[in-house]
């Protein structure tokens, strides 16, 4: 996801933090925090939950969690007790409390060129040009947070007008439009995925389709 909060825009896809125009170093678990949090802004996420999310396969202690927050409040200039931009609730977790902004398709894009996103049950996704990994590690393009999808579940491939997806060893598999995913597999509007046990659908809209096509996007 590329989010704006602020005057910060979390670029999930080339996984860079900027404020102010300039980029801003986070350690690669810190990153995975803030995303974790952003996303599921403003729901207070629980501490084990954060645990899980970030050290699946370690026990770690709380002060590695306390650590990883006070690098996000230095980074995001985040000093306000007021007015916090992460909130504590103690004993529980944390928040993201800033409003989020998702940035939306440009109207204005240039002819030729393609709009695609992945529609699950309450929301869209849009995908980045070059490769969206969908699975359940907080840190990737593509979130799907159910226990049936592998963490680095599947790839899509967006290339142009071309967008193929790729099954990478998943659990459960991939289908798509009812066959099992195997190799390289070219997607086309309309078409159903499904990651192990959630399902979604593949929407594109060029930029030069016309107004009555794309109305029925979504």
């Amino acid at each position: 996801m590329t989010v704006r909060f602020g005057r910060f825009v979390l670029d999930g896809p080339r996984r860079e933090l900027r404020g102010d125009g300039e980029a801003r170093h986070l350690t690669p678990k810190a990153f995975e925090l803030l995303t974790l949090l952003v996303r599921e802004a403003p729901r207070v996420v629980p501490k084990q939950e954060l645990h899980d999310a970030l050290w699946p396969d370690a026990h770690v202690s709380d002060a590695s969690l306390v650590g990883l927050v006070k690098e996000l409040r230095r980074v995001l200039d985040d000093r306000d007790s007021d007015a916090p931009i992460v909130r504590t609730v103690h004993r529980v977790g944390y928040a993201f409390t800033p409003e989020v902004t998702r940035p939306v398709p440009s109207a204005a894009a240039a002819p030729g060129r393609a709009t695609h996103w992945l529609v699950f049950t309450g929301r869209k996704v849009l995908l980045a040009e070059g490769e969206n990994i969908v699975g359940r590690d907080p840190s990737v393009h593509v979130h799907v947070d159910d226990a049936g999808v592998s963490r680095r579940h599947a790839r899509i491939t967006v290339s142009g007008l071309d967008v193929t997806l790729e099954d990478l060893g998943s659990k459960n598999g991939t289908v798509v439009d009812d066959t099992r995913a195997a190799g390289i597999v070219p997607l086309h509007d309309g078409v159903r995925c499904a990651f192990g046990p959630v399902e979604a659908v593949f929407r594109a809209s060029r930029a030069d389709a016309s107004t009555d096509t794309q109305s029925h996007i979504g």
